[in-house]
């Protein structure tokens, strides 16, 4: 296994706090914590709420006695998790670091009890990205424009495959398209008659698992809940639950349009897409705009968790029909936006229209010919590889 983006800055933060790491089911969240145990503490402890005994030993507070770090897998699943570790943290923070992994957003599930404000910091594990996976991470600052270093065949081919195999470890790794056909299976069935099950009152379970097999499908368009609703014959505020359900447990995401007073904007709807864009149709350009999409999101999410800016994914659409693909904002403050388009020859008049209106700094129009790297007046035309590895 590769190493992950998030090490150094987890290390760092369990000298003070708690942290916790969640993240989709199977993107390496236990792994993860496993080597930081292993290489950066002398001794651990690790349980798993999953299993008879470490639930024992969790609920008396029994550690082995040695341990400097105590690793605790799935505690949400037990009803007053927060409750508990908050006295854990409080009675044992200077004989031991805590490091707790899930796989449903550990900020989420408030079951009464004390609140954890100030013991601990939160990390969201993202799947492999071009950058992380060629390790050609480069420093990114907010506000400032990126640092694009040249692509060659290693992070072509290392392209093909994200873009094949996804950027979950065990498919991206086996590189098989049958593993990749019976990962997709079980990963779901256990996301929906498991994860959720455990720590959710759903009774309709295959109900809810048409609803997931329907979503590949409305990656990069508005999401509309009344149009899912139609199809499954169920209640608008049903859907709208389980899709929130489905975004905590990590499934998918939605990005919201930008709101600013300089244009005629949307207000509602968002757009989707998944965490795992193995699973969006490869024909088309959804699965090419969902990748983008999740680099995107990871840079966000990394800037936020590890750094503390208030970065933000959005797209721009005004009641004309003028849609830009993506904005990234920094305390609100546009950043930069990106078209993703299949090709070179077309560049879109969109992105100047709201580069003038909201004085967005720098443009991208990203494609997926390879060896592209020109300017279009104010608009950068680059190789997707390229733009990719300039994130995290």
């Amino acid at each position: 296994m590769k190493h992950r983006y998030l090490t150094t800055h987890i290390v760092d933060d369990l000298k003070q706090k708690m942290v916790f790491i969640s993240g989709p089911r199977q993107v390496g969240k236990t792994y993860l914590g496993m080597e930081i145990a292993r290489h950066h503490f002398e001794h651990f402890d690790y349980l798993n709420w999953d299993a008879r005994d470490d639930r024992k030993r969790f609920l008396e507070d029994r550690f082995q006695g040695d341990a400097n770090i105590i690793m605790l897998d799935e505690i949400h699943k037990y009803h007053d998790w927060k409750n508990h570790i908050k006295g854990l943290f409080d009675k044992h923070r200077h004989d031991f670091s805590i490091l707790v992994t899930g796989s449903a957003r550990l900020d989420v599930y408030r079951r009464g009890g004390d609140s954890l404000m100030g013991r601990y910091y939160a990390f969201r594990l993202h799947p492999f990205s071009l950058a992380e996976l060629t390790g050609r991470q480069t420093s990114i600052t907010p506000l400032k424009p990126l640092n694009f270093a040249d692509s060659g065949h290693e992070s072509r081919e290392a392209m093909q495959n994200l873009a094949t195999f996804g950027g979950f470890p065990e498919p991206l790794f086996a590189q098989s398209a049958r593993e990749l056909r019976r990962w997709h299976h079980q990963r779901v069935d256990r996301l929906v008659k498991e994860d959720i099950r455990d720590v959710e009152n759903i009774k309709a379970l295959s109900t809810l698992q048409l609803l997931v097999d329907s979503l590949p499908e409305r990656v990069g368009s508005l999401l509309s809940l009344n149009a899912l609703r139609e199809d499954l014959s169920i209640a608008h505020k049903t859907v709208s639950q389980w899709m929130d359900i489905l975004e905590r447990f990590y499934y998918h995401f939605r990005i919201y349009p930008y709101h600013s007073k300089k244009i005629r904007g949307l207000k509602k709807n968002p757009k989707l897409y998944l965490w795992d864009w193995s699973e969006v149709p490869a024909d088309g350009g959804a699965r090419l705009e969902n990748i983008v999409a999740s680099h995107l999101l990871k840079l966000c999410h990394c800037l936020q968790d590890a750094e503390g800016y208030k970065t933000e994914l959005h797209f721009l659409r005004d009641i004309d029909g003028r849609e830009v693909d993506f904005l990234v904002t920094e305390s609100g403050q546009p950043w930069f936006a990106v078209e993703v388009k299949s090709s070179a020859s077309h560049v879109s008049k969109h992105l100047s229209y709201f580069a003038e209106r909201l004085n967005i700094p720098s443009l991208y129009q990203v494609v997926a010919e390879e060896g592209i790297d020109i300017r279009a007046g104010n608009v950068r035309i680059i190789s997707l590889d390229k733009f990719l590895l300039a994130m995290v």
